[in-house]
């Protein structure tokens, strides 16, 4: 341990009450407070070595707070035959070749491959207050990473990596905070989730089923109304798509300039813009979307949805398109929902890779001929949206909390 003069003191930001009065924490190296293990795979064809009970983890296996089950395990004769090493639980696994960065608590003892050099808490350390530190060791590991072929941060590094240390107690009080921060944040998410599912089943409920032609449940005032018919989407209207926009007419300023989405930003932050004048030019020669028509990715991810809120834009041809709806058939609000029923597919059943005109033209679709119904239908879809969409709100806050707190928690190391 690094004599007490020569050690460097800090102040967290923010500090509990009960340790204000208190020393200020030490900047130590993390081979002081944590032993550094590394891993290793045994031999992959001899076959004693495998499907044992020992958990034998892979970087893409870490990530979340704790790890209790692999997707491999080896046998005690294969971890004697290889330099993985036995971890006890509560140690932190650590990624440290390719993936850099990654942390997790063990629940139980495992073992590695040589992707990680982990961390087994020394006396005095707390195993949650290490894995808090994430986001300095991971800085760490990025800035000391070495490799031609892939990028490597050896033990000696980890060892010396710089941490801020504090008390026991102190340590548990971070930690526990963080903890219940976590635990908050994993119950929101979880909830986000249900109501995915919820949603799923729902839809599932409120369209006919393959081969059906009415739904499992339907509103009441409805309950005696036709069946749904089915029409192919030509029969909604036709494919359309904006003018062609050559990279010359755009611009990387955003400002006084008109958003252009490429099918790489759709749906997300435009990095490209044209001018009004083009917008405005265009809009009158060529095919625009209606405020609430719908916009379909029609290359990469295909299927992606964005209804147009009528803001002023522009969206890259042939790969962003949309069905020329007037409404007449079907509300924009339920074809919405139509669309995410569909199987994106060649009319042979194939994979799309890219939707073409004729691909769209020709899906079938079914809904309702009763407007009122289909309005009820993306109402009651809708609610959920709104519900799952504040829990993702709430989600983004708690997680700008907790980083917030972090800074706060854990002084600077400079």
């Amino acid at each position: 341990m690094t004599k007490d003069k020569d050690i460097k003191t800090v102040v967290p930001a923010l500090r509990f009450p009960e340790f204000r009065d208190g020393e200020g924490w030490k900047i130590v190296s993390l081979g002081e407070v944590c032993d550094v293990v590394g891993g290793g795979t045994p031999d992959t064809k001899e076959d004693s070595y495998w499907n044992g009970d020992i958990l034998w983890l892979t970087p893409s296996e870490v990530g979340n707070r704790f790890i209790s089950d692999s997707c491999r395990k080896i046998t005690l004769s294969g971890l004697k035959n290889s330099s993985a090493k036995l971890l006890p639980a509560g140690s932190i696994v650590l990624t440290t070749r390719a993936t850099l960065g990654e942390m997790s608590i063990l629940v139980t003892e495992a073992s590695t491959n040589q992707g990680f050099q982990s961390l087994v808490p020394k006396l005095g350390t707390n195993k949650d207050y290490i894995y808090y530190l994430q986001p300095i060791i991971k800085e760490q590991c990025l800035k000391f990473s070495k490799g031609s072929t892939f990028l490597e941060v050896s033990s000696t590094s980890v060892k010396n990596f710089k941490i801020p240390f504090t008390s026991n107690k102190e340590q548990e009080k971070v930690a526990d905070c963080l903890g219940s921060m976590d635990d908050l944040i994993s119950s929101v998410a979880d909830k986000i989730e249900t109501l995915k599912e919820y949603k799923k089943g729902l839809m599932q409920q409120l369209f006919p089923a393959e081969g059906k032609t009415i739904p499992a449940i339907r509103f009441p005032e409805f309950q005696n109304a036709r069946e749904w018919k089915q029409i192919k989407l030509r029969d909604v209207g036709e494919p359309l798509m904006c003018k062609r926009i050559l990279k010359e007419q755009t611009t990387n300023e955003a400002v006084g300039n008109i958003p252009f989405y490429k099918i790489g930003t759709f749906g997300g932050n435009p990095d490209a813009y044209i001018s009004k004048d083009i917008l405005e030019d265009y809009k009158r020669k060529y095919s625009y979307p209606n405020k609430g028509d719908i916009l379909i990715s029609a290359a990469g991810t295909i299927g992606r949805l964005v209804v147009f809120d009528g803001k002023p834009a522009y969206f890259q041809d042939s790969n962003i398109v949309w069905i020329g709806n007037s409404e007449t058939k079907i509300l924009n609000a339920f074809l919405y929902r139509v669309y995410q029923t569909l199987k994106w597919q060649t009319s042979d059943g194939g994979i799309v890779s890219r939707l073409y005109n004729s691909d769209l033209k020709n899906m079938t679709i079914i809904f309702p001929e009763n407007k009122i119904e289909q309005q009820k239908i993306a109402d009651c879809l809708l609610s959920v949206d709104e519900l799952i969409s504040t829990e993702i709100a709430k989600l983004d806050q708690l997680k700008a909390h907790k980083k917030g707190l972090m800074q706060q928690l854990f002084p600077k190391l400079q």
